[in-house]
């Protein structure tokens, strides 16, 4: 199976199994003597099982710790099952985190009121003044916590 073809029935895009590829994800296919990469099923299923972890929010590297694991068939699942609870609580606390955001929000559009110019607008002088001292330290990107790796 030829790159555009796995690509079309995993729904990834080929520079995304390009880069799965790269950084050991996925295991480099071999090569047609055209130079052509030659993609098996194991790929594919593996390139699924990706996506599925990414449909879940895991970051690459709790991705190529479960396929790790998964090479250990006849392993205690445990690791698995911590691996996914530390996931879950990582998911909880972005929750937690949208929440709090959803709060910002709705206080930001409180903030304006009909018939002002832009020049009076609440949002907009929300959004240039500092934070409040109940925003936590450190918490000041759009989602916080949600750009490192856990």
């Amino acid at each position: 199976m030829k790159i555009g073809e796995i690509s079309k029935a995993t729904g990834i895009p080929v520079e995304t199994i390009r880069y799965y590829e790269k950084i050991g994800l996925v295991p480099e296919p071999a090569r047609e003597a055209s130079g052509y990469r030659n993609y098996r099923q194991s790929h594919l299923q593996r390139l699924l099982f990706i996506r599925r972890c990414r449909n879940l929010d895991m970051a690459q590297d709790e991705i190529r710790e479960l396929i790790r694991l998964a090479d250990q068939p006849d392993a205690d699942c445990s690791e698995v099952d911590a691996l996914l609870a530390r996931h879950l609580s990582h998911v909880r606390e972005r929750l937690r985190e949208l929440a709090s955001l959803e709060s910002t929000l709705e206080q930001l559009q409180q903030a304006c009121s009909e018939g002002r110019t832009v020049s009076e607008c609440g949002i907009l002088g929300g959004l240039t003044s500092e934070p409040s001292a109940n925003t936590p330290a450190g918490n000041s990107s759009h989602i916080p916590g949600t750009h490192g790796t856990r």
